[in-house]
């Protein structure tokens, strides 16, 4: 099983959750609910995979997110 590495990371200027990937090329997506985020990369991962003639015949999604807020003392 081959596994794919996403990024999810958070845009505090534009307030939304961005979804990156070396592994998957062609994938960037984007999203105010990480949530969300999450289904719409289920859904284009596979899809971009076949686009790419790289489809295995299954995968891991591994999705690392990374959030930063900065706070007022």
């Amino acid at each position: 099983m081959q596994e794919l590495l996403i990024r999810l990371t958070w845009d505090p200027e534009a307030r939304v959750w961005i979804a990156e990937s070396d592994d998957v090329p062609g994938l960037v997506l984007e999203s105010g609910s990480f949530d969300a985020l999450i289904e719409r990369v289920r859904f284009a991962v596979p899809e971009l995979l076949e686009l790419n003639g790289t489809a295995p015949a299954s995968v891991q999604l591994r999705m690392v997110s990374e959030r930063c807020e900065r706070i007022a003392m």
